[in-house]
């Protein structure tokens, strides 16, 4: 299990230069499973004036599926999306995913230009991974868990990160 998030993590790397988040399984307002790889002073200020309540990014993954550019986004002047630019995030895009009854929502940032279709659609199928291989997170063993810990993974659902 480890090994497959690991691959996906990375390929969604690769894509997102600027970093990403992903909240996956979400279920009473919080996910199963966090992964962010935006800069450190980002994920602070986001957190520290609770930006998810006003994220574009979050609303729209919560109603749509499939993807878009955060450019299509309804971001308000000094919204979420105008402060992120600051941190390297200018370009973008937001998915929202529902299989197996379960959602996921991601933020997938670019520092230097907008995502291709082609990678868009790669960021998709990774998280797709994700979200499926997550799923089963309600059987994972003490191990795994550590496992996930130790990559700074955080798994929320019934553990404290």
């Amino acid at each position: 299990m480890t090994a497959d998030i690991e691959r996906e993590v990375a390929r969604l790397g690769e894509l997102s230069n600027a970093g990403f988040a992903i909240a996956c399984h979400i279920r009473f307002n919080r996910p199963d499973f966090l992964f962010q790889t935006y800069r450190r002073d980002w994920i602070d200020r986001y957190s520290d004036e609770g930006l998810v309540m006003h994220d574009p990014i979050v609303r729209w993954g919560f109603a749509n599926e499939g993807w878009i550019r955060w450019a299509e986004l309804d971001d308000p002047p000094g919204g979420v999306l105008e402060r992120a630019r600051a941190y390297d995030m200018k370009h973008g895009i937001a998915l929202g995913h529902l299989w197996g009854g379960s959602r996921s929502v991601g933020g997938f940032a670019r520092s230097d230009r907008d995502f291709t279709d082609a990678e868009a659609g790669a960021v998709a199928n990774a998280m797709d991974a994700l979200h499926r291989i997550t799923l089963q997170a309600g059987r994972i063993s003490p191990a795994v868990h550590a496992e996930l810990r130790a990559m700074s993974i955080g798994y929320v659902h019934g553990a404290s990160v």
